[in-house]
């Protein structure tokens, strides 16, 4: 059995119940470290957090394992019990659909335990989730690279009235342009984007555009660390929210379509000038 198993999005604490008993019956544990991150990070220190709780070591995953090297996982899967632990819930990255697919296509038994995830979390601050369109990520800009397929998508929200929640880019052990010339990998720093990082892009793709599908006065709602104690919710204009400070990752960011008087109210209390 290949057990998938969504750990939220806070802490160690936040597995399920059921989640801690699939990893109880496993022989081989991995943590899936590149789609997001829990609270403490997932360090050496992180991972000791985590196996003093569940009781079982565990073995990082990284992207190139997941993407590369997964076949020696799901070959273990096949004569044992495995689990493959994922931030959030198992389903909010594609990755995790593939390996599903792989899997069942060698005839692994699947098993996939469902946690909270940025998806649902978000409704936290009062925007109602049926009244969101399409989510789009937001890639970092380079001085000859700067993506902008996710405006046609927020246009077409803010088109329809519905809010759009922005995904902000994750780069871990991403290597270096200079490294893969030499065909040694070399790996840049972690780097996550901010909330004020995504606006600026998102503020120079419109003006670049002129389409006016949103500006800086378009009310958005930031939110910092969802799940975890220290979270940060904060609502206002698009210029206003650039002066924030939110603090550490994982950052993301809504654009606010049109409202319910029940979401108004809820937004009140996170606006800014409250």
């Amino acid at each position: 059995m290949l057990y998938i198993i969504g750990l939220g999005l806070g802490d160690e604490k936040d597995i399920t119940v059921k989640g801690l008993e699939a990893i109880e019956r496993c022989s081989k544990v991995y943590i899936e470290a590149y789609t997001s991150l829990l609270s403490f990070g997932i360090s050496d220190d992180g991972l000791s957090t985590l196996e003093n709780l569940y009781g079982k070591p565990i073995t990082l995953a990284d992207r190139e394992f997941v993407e590369e090297k997964s076949d020696d996982m799901l070959s273990e899967a096949a004569s044992s019990d495995v689990a493959f632990l994922v931030v959030g819930d198992p389903f909010g990255a594609t990755t995790h659909t593939d390996l599903v697919v792989r899997a069942k296509k060698l005839g692994l038994d699947v098993k996939v335990v469902h946690n909270a995830s940025v998806m649902n979390a978000v409704g936290v601050c009062g925007l109602q989730l049926y009244r969101y369109g399409e989510t789009v990520s937001i890639p970092f800009f380079t001085e000859t690279w700067k993506p902008d397929s996710f405006y046609q998508k927020i246009q077409k929200n803010r088109k329809l009235g519905l809010h759009t929640l922005c995904l902000l880019d994750i780069r871990v052990k991403e290597p270096t342009l200079e490294s893969l010339c030499r065909g040694k990998k070399q790996y840049e720093p972690p780097r996550y984007m901010t909330i004020g990082t995504a606006i600026e892009q998102l503020l120079e793709v419109e003006q670049s555009r002129g389409e006016h599908a949103y500006g800086e006065d378009t009310t958005c709602v930031g939110l910092a660390r969802l799940g975890s104690e220290d979270q940060k919710v904060v609502s206002g204009p698009m210029k206003q929210l650039l002066a924030v400070d939110f603090g550490p990752p994982l950052h993301c960011i809504v654009i606010v379509g049109n409202t319910h008087p029940l979401e108004e109210e809820m937004l009140e209390f996170y606006t800014l000038n409250k």
